[in-house]
């Protein structure tokens, strides 16, 4: 039977259609290219208003941890008078004085915070673009399922950070701000390393809590599976406590810090698995 206008019309459509559908290699390089240049312009666009917000950014967020009014060491003192402590678990952080040791220094470190918290503030965009990058090539079931992940593992990033800040920042800087060599030796920190110390703090704790989002994702991928995670719970454990002892001062307790909560998420990341696992059985039987 000889096709009709209206058949050559659908094919050329459907032949249209998946050549859209089928990019090449270098199509997609400038689609990630574009995706990379709309993030580097969030960060930079973030970072351009915490510039103009010295004031606040330098003095009350990087250098409120090294202050005594700093909120970890007030509540953490009102919890100590909660439960009949008095005094004991109140932390009054040593005084020491930050300088700077070039001329150059406090324009490039304003520069380099103010990228930092367009950084940390950006990274859900990040993730969202991640996303964008990504989706195309999922089927519209595995895209459904995962829809929800950017919320997921933006909220999972903050609640990093802020741990990062609050509670680990606070005990670093507490531990080696007090740890003395000699009495004749003056505290005179470089502010380069004060803000190195901050940030990587804040970040390191940001992606470790990111644990279960890529556990998420590799379940979904079929690269993990939960009868793995709980085999290896004792070599994750290990692994824990190692990236906690890099990231944190060299005392026990700020690794047990660091430790707990990570070891917790990767509890969390097993029932993530799971689930993961019995959608996939549940449609195998459908």
């Amino acid at each position: 039977m000889k096709p009709t206008p209206l058949d050559q019309i659908d094919v050329d459509l459907e032949h249209a259609n998946s050549q859209e559908k089928e990019m090449s290699f270098l199509d997609h390089l400038e689609e990630l290219r574009w995706h990379i240049i709309r993030v580097l312009l969030s960060i930079m666009l973030i970072g351009l208003v915490a510039f103009f917000m010295k004031s606040f950014v330098m003095e009350t967020v990087i250098l409120g941890p090294k202050n005594e009014d700093f909120v970890t060491y007030t509540q953490l003192c009102k919890f100590s008078h909660w439960v009949g402590l008095e005094d004991r678990a109140c932390i009054k952080p040593p005084v020491f004085n930050v300088e700077f040791r070039k001329l150059t220094d406090p324009f490039f470190l304003h520069l380099k915070v103010s990228l930092f918290v367009g950084l940390i503030l950006g990274f859900p965009y990040l993730l969202w673009e991640l996303w964008r990058f990504i989706s195309p090539g999922l089927y519209d079931e595995e895209r459904k399922q995962a829809r929800g992940v950017v919320l997921f593992g933006s909220i999972l990033f903050l609640m990093g950070a802020s741990f990062g800040y609050f509670v680990l920042c606070p005990f670093a800087i507490n531990f080696f701000a007090s740890y003395d060599l000699a009495e004749e030796i003056a505290k005179d920190f470089n502010i380069e390393s004060y803000i190195q110390t901050v940030t990587s703090l804040v970040l390191a704790a940001g992606i470790l809590f990111e644990l279960p989002t890529v556990i998420y994702l590799l379940a979904k991928m079929g690269l993990i599976y939960p009868s793995t995670l709980r085999s290896y719970r004792k070599h994750a454990f290990v692994v824990v406590l190692v990236i906690s002892a890099v990231i944190t001062p060299a005392d026990p307790f700020s690794q047990i810090l660091v430790s707990i909560p990570v070891y917790i998420l990767y509890e969390f990341s097993i029932l993530l698995a799971e689930r993961v696992e019995k959608q996939r059985e549940q449609e195998a039987l459908s």
